[in-house]
C-alpha cells in the first residue's frame, strides 16, 4: 500500500534511537518463478529502498507506518448475509480449520546414576503462525491421526495431544475424556497465543517408572520373508557386528503412568557422579495407549559385538528340501555380564523346522527366532542352529 510514499525507519546506533525518511521502491514479496529446470517456485523479491539519494535491497531499520484509512482492513474479515422469513433470534457458533497451530509432545526420561527407574515428563509445545493473536483462547486438543485432506503443496500434519497430569499438584490439571475414536484433552486456564509464539505446557509426569535395558543383535540386518522360494547360495551371508541398546517401559498405572501417551519424541538422560545430567539417546514413540509397552531404540553398545557366520548350505538335487546353519558370536568387552537377544529371521521360506540348536530360543513370529544370550564380563558366547527348509 505504501510503495512509491516516503515513511520513517526506526534505527538504533549507540544505544539511541534515529529516525531515517526512506521512499519504498518496492516492498518485500513472493512471486512464483520458474527455476531452470523448468519447474514453478516461489521467489522472494527484497525490498528497495530509496535513502539520501541511493537505492538499498533492505529494510534501513524498522517501518513505522502512518495510521491507515477507514477501509483498510488488516485482520480476517467474514461477510455474512442470512435470509429469514420471519423475525428470530437464535445463537450460532462459527468454525473454520487453520494450518497456521501446530503442537508437538516431547518426553524427558532421566536416570539415576545408578538404576533403571526413570523420572518422566512430558510437554506439549503449541506454536501459532497464523499471522494473529489469539486472546484468552480455549485450547482442546485431539490425540489421534485425524485425517484430513491437504493442498498438494502441503505435507500431511501429524496431530498429537496432551494429557492429563499424573503428579499430584495444586496446579489446575489437563482435563481428558475419550472423544469419537480418539482423545481429547482441555487446558484448564484459557491461554493467550499471540503470533510467533511457542507455549509449552507440562502434561504428564511420574516420579519412579520402572524401565528396563534390553541388548538385541540382529546380525543379519533385517532381512525378511517377503514370499516365494529363496534358493540364491549367498543370500542372507551379510552380517553386520552392532548390537543395539533398547530401552521398555510399560504405561500402566502400577509403573506410575497409566495414560494414553501420544506420539512424540523421547530424551533419555543420566546422572554423572558430578551431579550433571548427560543425554544418552532419543528416538520418538507412536500414539501408546494405557497398559500398553513402549520399547526405544537409544543406539548401539559401544563394548558389545556381535558376529554372524554361515557354516553350512545344502539344497537337495532332487526333493524339495534345503538345510541352512549359522554360528552367532557375542563378545563383551564391558566390566559386567549381560544378557542380548539374539535375533534371527528365517527368510528363505514359510515351512522350516529348527533340527539342531545350542540354545533354547523362543519363536516370536512366523519367521522369527529369538536366542537369549548371556555373558560375562569381558566372556565371549557363542550360539548355533541348524534350520531346515522344505516344500
Amino acid at each position: 500500500m505504501f510503495e512509491g510514499e516516503t515513511i520513517d525507519f526506526l534505527k538504533v546506533i549507540d544505544g539511541k534511537e534515529v529516525i531515517q525518511k526512506g521512499k519504498i521502491i518496492r516492498a518485500p514479496s513472493l512471486v512464483m518463478a520458474t527455476n531452470p529446470y523448468g519447474n514453478q517456485q516461489q521467489k522472494r523479491l527484497e525490498p528497495i529502498i530509496e535513502l539520501d539519494g541511493q537505492l538499498i535491497t533492505r529494510l534501513p531499520g524498522t517501518p513505522l507506518f502512518p495510521s491507515l484509512g477507514d477501509d483498510s482492513i488488516l485482520e480476517p474479515t467474514l461477510s455474512w448475509k442470512l435470509h429469514s422469513d420471519r423475525n428470530a433470534a437464535f445463537d450460532a457458533q462459527l468454525s473454520y480449520l487453520t494450518a497456521g497451530i501446530s503442537w508437538k509432545s516431547d518426553y524427558n526420561l532421566v536416570l539415576p546414576e545408578e538404576g533403571d527407574e526413570v523420572t518422566l515428563t512430558g510437554w506439549v509445545s503449541i506454536e501459532n503462525n497464523t499471522g494473529t493473536n489469539f486472546e484468552d483462547a480455549s485450547i482442546k486438543l485431539i490425540a489421534g491421526d485425524v485425517n484430513k485432506v491437504e493442498d498438494q503443496n502441503r505435507g500431511r500434519r501429524q496431530i498429537k495431544a496432551v494429557m492429563e497430569m499424573a503428579a499430584p499438584s495444586a496446579a489446575p490439571k489437563v482435563e481428558a475424556k475419550k472423544f469419537d475414536e480418539f482423545h481429547m484433552y482441555s487446558l484448564p486456564l484459557k491461554t493467550t497465543l499471540r503470533d510467533g509464539e511457542t507455549k509449552q505446557v507440562e502434561f504428564v509426569r511420574s516420579e519412579k517408572v520402572a524401565t528396563e535395558k534390553l541388548y538385541i543383535y540382529d546380525g543379519s540386518g533385517g532381512l525378511r520373508y517377503h514370499g516365494g522360494i529363496n534358493t540364491n547360495q549367498n543370500y542372507g551371508r551379510n552380517a553386520q557386528p552392532d548390537v543395539a541398546t533398547y530401552r521398555e517401559f510399560k504405561n500402566s498405572e502400577d509403573n506410575g503412568l497409566g495414560v494414553a501417551l501420544p506420539a512424540g519424541r523421547t530424551r533419555f538422560y543420566r546422572m554423572d557422579g558430578d551431579g550433571q545430567l548427560e543425554f544418552t539417546g532419543e528416538n520418538s514413540i507412536d500414539h501408546t495407549p494405557k497398559n500398553e509397552t513402549i520399547r526405544v531404540y537409544l543406539g548401539n553398545a559401544f563394548d558389545l559385538v556381535g558376529e554372524r557366520t554361515r557354516t553350512q548350505f545344502y539344497k537337495h538335487p532332487s526333493r524339495d528340501m534345503m538345510r541352512e546353519s549359522f554360528e552367532i558370536e557375542i563378545r563383551n568387552r564391558s566390566e559386567e555380564a549381560v544378557t542380548v537377544q539374539v535375533v534371527e529371521h528365517l527368510y528363505r521360506w514359510s515351512n522350516w523346522e529348527i533340527t539342531e540348536r545350542s540354545a533354547a530360543f523362543e519363536k516370536t513370529d512366523a519367521q522369527t527366532i529369538e536366542f537369549p544370550v548371556s555373558v560375562g564380563a569381558d566372556a565371549v558366547k557363542t550360539v548355533s542352529y541348524t534350520v531346515e527348509y522344505t516344500w
